[in-house]
């Protein structure tokens, strides 16, 4: 109670705010009191109309999407991924207000907890790893709807509980039926899992109700096995209720290359063939395999990031506009780009695998790929990849997309660099421009996320000296708001159903398409090339632009 506010005046302030409250959501809904308790008739001025809330008017921007009731399963939940990025970014939602009061979260896993130990676990990751400051009421609220499932995939009965106790947070939580599943496991018991969940009727929503099943990459280590897993995964869960996580497509850069191109005059019409001399995607990383010899043995750094990261972005890259930005409206256009893509004829000259060796990185003398533990000494499982690709159609004929991607290299770095032709002609002497290079326009996806622009000026002086220089913008600087993480951004469009962000089934069978040729060729010819840790990769990478008149950038 108040302090220094009598018992009777506070339970009178309380109700009548909670008068006004509900008189205000009547008015909102367009119906008055009729004296009557528990009744509540038309407003003459609404009577046969149908009324719309203008406070929920989509085209009304000042208020953030906020799901509706809902709850969310993690399977696999103590794992790395759900501690440091999924778990955090509910918290991180919460308190935002962005999730609904009720909203519960359930974990699935082997682990004997009981539901405060599952609750402890949540809250000490989110304390470690959370973006925004720890607010206990928030907490508070989160942690009454938390609950857990110890048991195995195989196991009914801990199905049956998982079922039992989303009927409970239905009636506690008020949830309204409404769950995603996310499948935070190793891609071989993603079969197992939705087959459980169709066995004990988890995927059947109650009418008025959604289920939605959220899937990691990989999807598949080929075409035959991601068609295999699309149609496991479709047998239970129509198309429109999957979503394949994709993180990268939930960075604000990303979805800032969208809006650079298309809200823009200034950068489209040069965005093709006429102007553009070629493009590089690179995601390097400065960290070797760390204690994922398990996973990432046997599927190497092509399968890992180009098949997925990479050939999405350079799909939006590349892609036309769409008619409009929705998820069938992007679908259509990214599939136009991916099935456009043609392979070079000759692959040893225009494709690079490699694997890292020991060498001093950061003042650490650090161990090559051959030399982790759980590797086998024979293993040909590439560490790097770069690619060369071109798209047939008519905005980008003749325009090549380099793709690259590394552990171990000189730095943690993701960007599109979109390189333009020099200037046809040059009224200076070879001397005045022998330090301008070529004109470019960088997207830096992370870490220090913005984008810069390349271009020639003027060194002050008496001579004419023409040298390049950078006009940068960073997110960071320029908005308040601090760019929230993607896994924010993808778990709230999965309850919202906002599946724009979402690689749909056909772009990844379209992304293997693409991908499978490369790794039947590198299975057959040779063994991945060494290049020393903290270097920028092999020479023969080097050797595959130098070829085409070209270098890589130094990100």
């Amino acid at each position: 109670m108040t302090e220094g506010i009598p018992q009777t005046a506070e339970q009178e302030t309380i109700g009548t705010k909670e008068d006004k409250e509900a008189r205000a959501a009547q008015e909102a809904a367009g119906v008055e009191q009729t004296g009557v308790s528990g009744q509540a008739a038309p407003r003459p001025e609404y009577a046969g109309t149908d009324f719309a809330n203008p406070l929920r008017d989509p085209r009304d921007r000042r208020l953030p999407r906020i799901a509706g009731p809902s709850g969310l399963v993690i399977f696999g939940v103590t794992g790395d991924l759900s501690r440091k990025k999924l778990m955090p970014a509910v918290y991180d939602l919460a308190n935002r207000g962005l999730l609904p009061p009720g909203f519960s979260l359930v974990g699935f896993a082997r682990r004997d907890w009981e539901d405060q130990d599952f609750a402890q676990v949540v809250h000490d990751a989110v304390r470690e790893h959370a973006r925004t400051p720890f607010r206990e009421e928030v907490w508070q609220q989160l942690a009454e709807g938390m609950r857990f499932i110890s048991g195995d995939f195989d196991d009914d009965t801990a199905f049956k509980q998982l079922r039992s106790a989303v009927e409970e947070l239905d009636a506690s939580r008020g949830t309204s039926g409404n769950y995603a599943f996310y499948l935070s496991v190793p891609p071989k018991f993603f079969p197992k899992v939705v087959q459980q969940l169709k066995k004990h009727k988890l995927a059947d929503a109650p009418e008025g109700s959604w289920r939605r099943a959220v899937i990691e990459k990989p999807f598949g280590h080929d075409l035959d096995s991601a068609c295999e897993l699309n149609a496991i995964v479709h047998d239970v869960f129509d198309p429109e209720q999957v979503f394949r996580i994709d993180h990268y497509l939930g960075k604000e850069t990303v979805q800032n290359l969208l809006a650079l191109r298309f809200a823009n005059q200034m950068f489209e019409p040069i965005w093709n063939r006429s102007y553009v001399d070629h493009v590089q995607i690179t995601m390097a990383e400065d960290i070797g395999i760390g204690g994922r010899a398990g996973y990432y043995d046997g599927i190497g750094a092509a399968r890992d990031v180009i098949q997925n990261h990479l050939l999405q972005l350079m799909a939006l890259t590349a892609m036309e506009e769409p008619a409009a930005f929705d998820a069938a409206s992007l679908l259509t256009e990214k599939l136009k780009v991916l099935r456009a893509v043609r392979l070079p004829e000759d692959l040893g000259r225009h494709t690079v695998r490699g694997q890292y060796a020991a060498a001093w990185q950061g003042g650490t003398k650090v161990r090559g790929y051959l030399e982790e533990e759980g590797i086998d000494q024979a293993s040909s499982t590439d560490t790097y990849a770069a690619i060369k690709l071109q798209v047939d159609n008519r905005r980008w004929a003749g325009v090549p997309f380099y793709l690259r991607t590394g552990k171990r290299l000189g730095r943690r770095v993701t960007e599109i660099a979109v390189v333009f032709q020099r200037a046809p002609h040059s009224p200076f002497d070879s001397t005045a421009t022998e330090e301008l290079g070529s004109n470019a326009i960088v997207i830096r996806v992370q870490p220090d996320e913005g984008m810069t622009v390349r271009f020639g000026s003027k060194v002050p002086g008496t001579s004419m000296e023409i040298r390049d220089v950078t006009m940068d913008f960073a997110y960071g600087e320029s908005f308040t708001e601090s760019s929230p993480e993607a896994y924010e951004r993808l778990i709230l469009d999965v309850l919202l159903g906002d599946a724009n962000l979402f690689p749909r089934h056909q772009e990844v069978e379209e992304s293997w398409k693409i991908l499978d040729p490369i790794e039947q060729y590198w299975a057959t010819h040779g063994r991945p090339a060494q290049y020393a840790s903290g270097s920028w990769g092999p020479a023969e990478a080097d050797e595959m632009l130098a070829r085409d008149g070209r270098s890589w950038r130094r990100p």
